[in-house]
């Protein structure tokens, strides 16, 4: 049997990078001081928890109570709503990304789990926008885990009573490729602007830019290698 792990931003669907600057304007909101750079690359593992984190020692800041967290990302949910219904084509699914979930999910040789380094509550916006249902998923997200390593694990730990015998990872970013060579995890890259290069350039053998072509994606699935 095999685990398929989806990343979402950039995977399962992209969204012009309006949900980042959402996200730094409810954070400058909510605690009071500038986030100076929505790239990713710029903060330690590329989760939101990392970030958070990088952000208040930055400041010398005391990262804030639980409650004062939830409420940031309660509040992060309401406008990731707001935007997605105010600019539906600036949340677009990857073509063919929740049918192919589908078609695994009816599959028996297949389990299909999700590990993005976003929090749980906008990643389920966004699965829901797409028509996935995350409840069936082996399924972690940042809450809790401050390195992608950390979520990957969580993800498969959840299929421990299962069969497993074969993980691969499909993702669309440099992260995602250096955290599944340090894990010795098969990636199928994807990038849906057709830059293949930024992915192979650093070790990805294999990379697509949308899922329509199912039975092609099952047979990356099948030969899927570590990055090199």
């Amino acid at each position: 049997m095999t685990l398929v792990i989806f990343d979402i931003d950039g995977t399962l669907l992209h969204s012009n990078k309006i949900d980042s600057l959402i996200f730094k304007r409810v954070f400058e909101t909510t605690f009071g001081f500038e986030m100076q750079s929505v790239d990713w690359r710029d903060y330690p593992h590329c989760t939101d928890t990392s970030i958070l984190k990088a952000l208040f020692e930055r400041e010398e800041v005391a990262h804030p109570s639980s409650a004062r967290m939830e409420a940031f990302k309660d509040e992060y949910v309401r406008q990731l709503q707001q935007g997605r219904l105010a600019q539906p084509t600036d949340f677009m699914e990857v073509a063919g990304a929740s049918e192919t979930i589908r078609r695994l999910m009816g599959d028996d040789r297949f389990e299909v789990g999700i590990a993005t380094g976003g929090f749980r509550k906008p990643a389920h916006v966004k699965l829901k926008h797409i028509g996935v249902n995350h409840e069936p998923l082996h399924d972690a997200y940042a809450d809790g885990n401050e390195a992608r390593e950390d979520i990957l694990n969580e993800a498969i730990a959840k299929t421990k009573h299962l069969p497993i015998n074969h993980i691969v990872y499909v993702g669309d970013a440099v992260w995602d490729v250096q955290t599944t060579r340090n894990m010795n995890i098969p990636l199928i890259g994807i990038r849906i602007k057709g830059d293949a290069e930024t992915l192979t350039r650093i070790g990805a053998k294999d990379v697509i830019r949308d899922y329509r072509d199912y039975e092609g994606f099952l047979d990356l699935v099948e030969r899927a290698v570590v990055p090199y």
